[in-house]
């Protein structure tokens, strides 16, 4: 707080006690003309004046500055109010009732919000658990009914399972921590299974996959870390050149960290946006051209990887292919 602010303040206040002195000095003048009384009168009130104004400026500067100390230093900024010592003079006691009925009204706000979306995502998951149920039975009512047309349907439907997929674990990608177990993990199992869930479209687009994959063990949930291998994997199917196509799956370990690298030999990613793909809702020209991305898969492979605490890397080269590296690291904090 700078002095001259708040002298500014004080200037009704200097104002009238010039006025004061003024109208004083003419009264002692009409009932003793004595110099001493007039100067000790006029002077005294000044002094005292000043005393006061800089014993206050100097009580509400420094309390005012230990705020702002505390401010900064504070990561959670909305906790000041309970942080804040109690004041010796009026405004700050009422600065600070003011800010803790603020934050209060604020943490009952918040509250209200947290307890209506997760409400919401309680909602979304139970409506996919109950959906899952009908798209279950339609798939064994195909089975039984094998033609050209029930094909085409089973087709449609397994697009709707994976979008239903994304959609859980999209819900649940806030709350990771609740529902995830850190465990050893072979690598090579949960490639194989992400290769057989996607079975029917590798052979339906004449894919060929090469796997360059031994006994690895990681640390991570097998259940998330699986989805995100099938979005890249996926995409590597969406995205593939029409001619021979090629999905290129190994490992690499050293003492820092295991490494999962996929790559393909599709149409590849322009520079100018490989590093927009992991952003939420972006799509490229790739997704505009073929109008299959919702632009929702590596966001979520990144967001998912991240509260892993692994890392998600990419490297593409316009018509020659995309190369994504799940990075796990050796960590003894995984271990224990």
């Amino acid at each position: 707080m700078k002095f001259s602010s708040f002298i500014k303040e004080k200037i009704p206040s200097i104002i009238l006690l010039l006025f004061f002195l003024f109208s004083a000095e003419i009264f002692l003048l009409l009932i003793d003309d004595r110099l001493f009384i007039h100067l000790y009168i006029g002077i005294g009130l000044i002094v005292c004046y000043t005393i006061g104004i800089v014993i206050e400026y100097w009580q509400k500067n420094k309390y005012y500055q230990e705020i702002m100390g505390s401010l900064e230093q504070l990561e959670d900024k909305y906790l000041l109010p309970e942080m804040m010592k109690d004041p010796s003079f009026i405004e700050g006691k009422l600065l600070k009732s003011i800010l803790q009925e603020v934050g209060k009204s604020m943490t009952e706000h918040v509250n209200s919000f947290k307890r209506n979306q997760e409400e919401y995502k309680e909602y979304i998951e139970l409506w996919i658990h109950e959906i899952k149920t009908p798209i279950a039975v339609s798939k064994m009512i195909i089975e039984n009914h094998r033609n050209e047309i029930t094909n085409d349907i089973e087709e449609e439907i397994d697009k709707i399972d994976i979008f239903i997929e994304q959609a859980l674990f999209y819900a649940r990608s806030n709350h990771t921590e609740k529902d995830y177990l850190i465990k050893e993990t072979k690598l090579k199992d949960i490639v194989g299974n992400v290769i057989v869930k996607n079975k029917k479209q590798l052979i339906e687009q004449k894919i060929k996959i090469e796997l360059n994959l031994t006994e690895e063990i990681v640390y991570t949930d097998s259940k998330w870390i699986e989805f995100i291998i099938n979005q890249i994997m996926m995409n590597s199917i969406k995205y593939k050149k029409e001619e021979e196509a090629t999905i290129t799956i190994k490992s690499n370990t050293n003492k820092e960290n295991t490494e999962l690298i996929i790559h393909d030999n599709g149409i590849g990613i322009k520079a100018a946006e490989i590093d927009r793909v992991f952003e939420k809702g972006f799509t490229g020209t790739n997704g505009r051209n073929t109008q299959k991305s919702t632009g929702i898969g590596l966001y979520l492979c990144q967001k998912l990887a991240n509260r892993l605490g692994h890392q998600i890397t990419i490297q593409s080269q316009e018509g020659k292919g995309t190369t994504i590296t799940l990075i796990f690291p050796q960590s003894s904090f995984y271990q224990l």
